[in-house]
Order: C-alpha cells, then structure tokens, then sequence
C-alpha cells in the first residue's frame, strides 16, 4: 500500500477502486478483468498528467516522501562486498553519512551517502540524515583514502541539512563541512555525486562538490528548506510554497543554471513507485559519467572539478 501525497488524492481514489475489483475477483468466478484494466489505464494516464506538471512545493515533498529508495537501498542494489567503514578517528561515529569500501559494477570504489533510514527507530539512529561534525569528518577520511588508493567516489546526497544543535555547534559543524568542500575539491580521482532526495544546503554541497553532479528528476537541491526560507522572509512557514517557487530548487531549474550536469529520469509516479527500476538508473548514470572519468589523469579530475564551481560563480553575469 503506497504513502500517498496530499495532491495524489484522485489516483489513491483510483487505486483504491481498482484493489477492490480484483479483490472480488478473487473471491468469485466475476469476470471484471476488462473493468480492472480500464482503470488502470485511467491510472496511468491521471499519474502521467499529474507528475508531469508538479510544482516546486509538489516536488519537495515527492522528494521528501518515506518511500524513495535512501542511500542504503542504493547501496544494498549497486554496490558489491560492501564493507562499511565507521568513525571519524576524532571524536565519534555518526549514524547520519554511511560510507565505505565496494564495487560497483566490477570496479572498486568508495561510496558515501547521508542515510535518513526507514521507520520511527531507524530515523532516530540515522537522526533523519542530517549529519553532525564528525559525520562530515568520516566523509573527509573516506574520500582522502580514496585518494590515497586511487578509487573513484560516489556520493549519493538525501538530507534537508547539516544537524543545527548546540553541540554540532560547539564541535565547529561550519569548518568541518567548508573542509569537506575543500577534500572534495582537492582529490585527484573521480568524483560522482547524485541527488537522490533532498540536496539541503551545505549538508548537501559537503558531499556534492562533484566532477559530475546528477539529480533524480523530482529531488530538490537548494541552500535552504522552502519552510526555512518562508520563516525568515515572512516570518512565518505558511507561505513554504511561495518559497519553493522563488529558491529554484528543482532539477530542472538548476540544469537550466548549469548547477547539476544531468537529470535522472524517475519512472512514473516517481521513485517510490518502482525503487528497483530507479536504483537501476542511478546506477546506469553513475556508470556512463564514472567510464568518461576514470580515463583523465589525476590533476585534470582536479582542475576540471574546480574550475566547474568557479564557473557558477560566473554564470549568468557576463
């Protein structure tokens, strides 16, 4: 049974309707199956209308829905003899950013991701993926390994932002993610970074400063939360969708601003509706920039990489 969105009331109606019919269909020799498939089209043109025209705060919350596949499910599909790797070698592990050693498709890599866990328990033991200081700290120790051992990363980005308490405060949470964008702009092997959720603000940026950066087609990347934004602009987090609407946030606006390199198209319904099929395409992508990038020489992966955020810096003012 799907989790379904405020704006999906019509096709929870419909599915609703269509379980019925073949729920009597099993209980009795009725031939409905014409009816069942009548309404299954219906279905499946009412998801192609809706989730072709979502808007941003629709989006945002596609992004946000408990369904999407999180960064352990990619993982669990794509990556071989996963070994995880744990702690910060400073202070602690953090549940929030999983990282470790496997192979994908044959080739060995490191993979990071923030994990914001399925169920009540899991997203208090993954505290809904916003990480603390050493969170970010194990990501540096991660990516600096792979560097070391000359392994590509992958960087799968799902968090509505760095965790803002007190003691990540106290721990300094603002050196240890602008060190995270200065590790990931200094490695010299392949970087691949990938939205698969939420892309929020420098939570997202510490592990998606990227030789290639992709979004799912109805992820978000943004430097803050619709709510965030509203609250401080009108003091109030009614106006969240006026918000979502202004920050720019989708993937297609942020390829259009050269932000992003590349959509991942969702199947229909979005990724909750069919997470095999989405892991298979992330990991199609990952694959097709990972080929083009594993042949540069390690110094221009760098310069690449860097002078690509230099770039956005430029965008748009000459």
């Amino acid at each position: 049974m799907h989790n379904f969105l405020d704006f999906e009331k019509p096709i929870a109606e419909l599915e609703g309707k269509i379980a019925e019919l073949r729920h009597l269909s099993s209980d009795g020799d009725l031939n409905i199956a014409e009816e069942v498939s009548k309404l299954q089209g219906k279905l499946d043109k009412l998801l192609r209308q809706t989730y072709s025209k979502l808007t941003p705060w629709q989006k945002a919350q596609v992004a946000r829905h408990p369904d999407r596949p999180h960064a352990c499910d990619y993982i669990e599909g794509l990556i071989e003899d996963f070994t995880p790797l744990a702690g910060d070698r400073l202070f602690a592990e953090d549940n929030a950013i999983v990282g470790g050693l496997g192979r994908f498709r044959g080739r060995s890599v490191v993979v990071i991701g923030n994990e914001k866990g399925s169920g009540t328990e899991a997203r208090v033991r993954h505290n809904f993926g916003m990480a603390r200081p050493e969170g970010y700290r194990k990501a540096q120790r991660l990516m600096r390994m792979a560097d070391q051992f000359g392994l590509p990363v992958i960087t799968l980005v799902d968090t509505p932002g760095a965790y803002p308490g007190i003691d990540a405060e106290e721990r300094g949470q603002a050196e240890a993610i602008a060190r995270s964008i200065d590790v990931c702009l200094g490695i010299r092997v392949p970087l691949v970074s990938i939205v698969i959720g939420e892309g929020g603000s420098g939570g997202a940026i510490a592990l998606a400063t990227g030789n290639t950066v992709m979004m799912l087609e109805h992820a978000i990347y943004s430097v803050i939360s619709p709510e965030g934004c509203a609250s401080i602009l009108w003091r109030s987090g009614d106006q969240a969708k006026e918000a979502a609407e202004a920050l720019k946030l989708t993937a297609q606006d942020l390829l259009e601003l050269a932000v992003i390199d590349r959509i991942v198209p969702e199947p229909l319904g979005g990724a909750q509706r069919s997470r095999g099929t989405t892991i298979k395409a992330v990991g199609d992508a990952v694959e097709a920039s990972l080929d083009g990038l594993v042949k540069m020489e390690g110094g221009v992966l760098r310069a690449k990489r860097r002078e690509k955020f230099l770039e956005m810096g430029r965008h748009g003012l000459e």
